[in-house]
């Protein structure tokens, strides 16, 4: 089974709120709740591809020292097995605006299993929500 290495980040705003994006219609897992991110170029590093991503998706500008790993998931789909590091971030310089025609949500970490989201999302969640409550 092909090993997919993604990366996503939990953007986190000033009153603890974190942004998640929904899959646009077109996409695989159309509809649903995410952390931004994506998946790495060939040759590049985690922290290089969140950092290109955001730009690319969010039009922030985010230093590879304001990334710091939180947690990981590791899921089993049907044709390929997805390991997802995640970052927290709490600075960047912009305003995180869907470049790519996604919805955009501030929300509270214990709030977020109220948005349906990717199985390889869900385990996520529990540490964000013991790092920032609810």
């Amino acid at each position: 089974m092909k090993l997919l290495l993604v990366v996503a980040v939990a953007l986190v705003d000033t009153d603890n709120r974190v942004l998640i994006a929904q899959r646009p219609e077109g996409k695989q897992l159309a509809g649903l709740w995410e952390f931004p991110g994506g998946k790495l170029d060939a040759g590049e590093r985690p922290e290089q591809a969140l950092i290109r991503e955001l730009h690319e998706e969010l039009g922030i500008i985010v230093k590879h020292e304001c990334l710091a790993p939180l947690t990981f998931a590791s899921h089993a789909y049907e044709t390929f097995h997805l390991l997802m590091p995640l970052y927290i971030c709490r600075r960047w310089e912009g305003l995180a605006q869907s470049r790519e025609g996604q919805a955009l949500k501030w929300v509270r970490a214990g709030k977020l299993r109220d948005y349906p989201m990717p199985p390889a999302d869900e385990p996520l969640i529990p540490p964000l929500i013991d790092l920032l409550g609810v």
